[in-house]
């Protein structure tokens, strides 16, 4: 039976980069480059993905989990000597593989579909993924005879004058017969100046024993671009960046200003959301339908529902519900769940609590593990003091309660509902249904103390 294959090529460790981090693992848009590369292979329907791992082989597995097989490339001795390394997973298959580079992040599925499909067409043992530069300098040139027909591949350093003024370059993604590939892939020698084996002189090996040579020619030319140092991945970013803004928007998402607009590749927005200038939308972020996310706003692995109001906050692993609001410059830290019609107002930080339907939390308010409930009115400067030095605690505030300002909840703390804590009181012990707690201490007037001050003139 036809397989259809990938072999993803992951195992360089990418010097000019000049990093401690393997070049394929250098991230744009929230993902990992080799994670763009195979997300879009995944999407085109394989039968067997593999990746050939060598430096770093452990973190681009624990990057890209059970997604794909691996196999380790031990000595780096050429892009054929690296393929050659999935062979004991798929020499004996028969079918198709596509070969390309985990650096390549641009890279879409339609055009691993198209290229797949213009092989089959093609009846050829090898396809090569082309397109036209408007600067083709420094990349091999795609040479053909006067039919189109492929002729061969020639490296910028071999080019004479003629080939080097071709703008058809060679992107480095191949579909080849899997068993024709193999079996040349056992033909390398290493006589070049490199001392490696090259996949592309499996090319020639399969031209010259009269197999068919197709090349595809895609439309974009960005696609085809290599990350090889910190210019090009911020190039890459740029460009991944304008694409996912711009099929949000076609999607009918409003952005103010799309290119001061940074969303990950994962992030997912309902219609006719609006989203100011410098926000920065991160990791798997879920945003519901008419949300309204505020200049400078962070929000990153969270959950928000529909008719959300987000102004210039940060937003970190948490979930807002329905018509709930937050900022200018609150903070939700992680495991923060907040209720229908919440107002958090400015400056208030919430961290590993719930807050339930209706209640109000103005400004300049800290709550830490805390669980409030429904139509509760928290006033200004309260603090849920969860932590004694040691362990964190809990306090739990009841329905309709009243958190007068500047009051002190110290956890463990139950609070019932219809409660009323006193602006300026210090919490420590449990608050029954309908009371009134108070616990601060008595004012006392010292008569015409002012005139005793040391500063003061008679």
């Amino acid at each position: 039976m036809a397989t259809k294959n990938t072999i993803i090529l992951a195992a360089g460790k990418g010097t000019r980069m000049k990093s401690k981090l393997y070049k394929v693992l250098h991230r744009l848009c929230g993902k990992t480059m080799v994670d763009h590369v195979l997300t879009a292979v995944e999407k085109a329907d394989m039968d067997n993905v593999v990746t050939v791992v060598g430096f770093g082989a452990d973190a681009v597995r624990e990057n890209l989990g059970k997604r794909t097989q691996y196999v380790v490339q031990e000595k780096q001795l050429g892009t054929g000597h690296a393929v050659l390394q999935a062979e004991k997973l798929l020499g004996n298959l028969d079918g198709m593989t596509m070969v390309v580079s985990g650096d390549t992040p641009l890279l879409t599925t339609k055009t691993f579909e198209d290229l797949f499909t213009y092989h089959q067409n093609k009846k050829a043992k090898a396809t090569i993924l082309t397109s036209q530069a408007p600067d083709p300098t420094g990349y091999g040139r795609i040479v053909r005879n006067d039919l189109g027909i492929v002729e061969k591949i020639v490296e910028q350093k071999d080019a004479t004058r003629e080939e080097q003024a071709i703008d058809e370059i060679n992107t480095g993604v191949y579909v080849f017969d899997n068993q024709a590939l193999f079996e040349a892939l056992h033909k390398l020698t290493n006589d070049n100046a490199q001392g490696e084996y090259y996949l592309t002189d499996v090319i020639e090996i399969l031209k010259s024993e009269g197999e068919t040579i197709a090349a595809y020619k895609m439309d974009d030319f960005d696609e085809s671009m290599g990350v090889n140092d910190r210019i090009a991945l911020a190039r890459a970013t740029k460009i991944m960046r304008t694409r996912i803004n711009r099929q949000h928007m076609m999607d009918g998402i409003s952005m103010i200003d799309p290119e001061r607009t940074y969303i990950d590749a994962d992030v997912k927005i309902g219609s006719d959301t609006i989203i100011e200038p410098g926000v920065q939308l991160k990791g798997h972020t879920v945003i519901g339908n008419d949300c309204y996310i505020g200049a400078n706003s962070e929000i990153r692995d969270s959950v928000l529902h529909d008719h959300v109001t987000v102004t210039s906050s940060l937003i970190e692993e948490s979930e807002m519900m329905d018509h709930s609001d937050i900022g200018p410059n609150s903070h939700l830290r992680p495991e923060a769940k907040i209720g229908k019609h919440v107002h958090l107002g400015n400056f208030v930080e919430i961290k590993k609590s719930s807050i339930d339907e209706g209640t109000k939390v103005g400004h300049l308010t800290y709550v830490g593990n805390a669980k409030l409930g429904k139509n509760i009115n928290v006033g200004c400067g309260v603090i849920f003091a969860n932590y004694d030095g040691a362990h964190k605690h809990e306090t739990t505030v009841g329905d309709d309660s009243f958190i007068g300002s500047n009051s002190n909840l110290i956890a463990p703390l139950e609070v019932a509902d219809h409660s009323f804590i006193a602006a300026g009181s210090t919490i420590n012990k449990t608050v029954n249904q309908y009371d009134m707690a108070i616990a601060r201490a008595r004012q006392t007037n010292k008569a015409g103390y002012f005139k005793k001050l040391p500063y003061q003139k008679d």
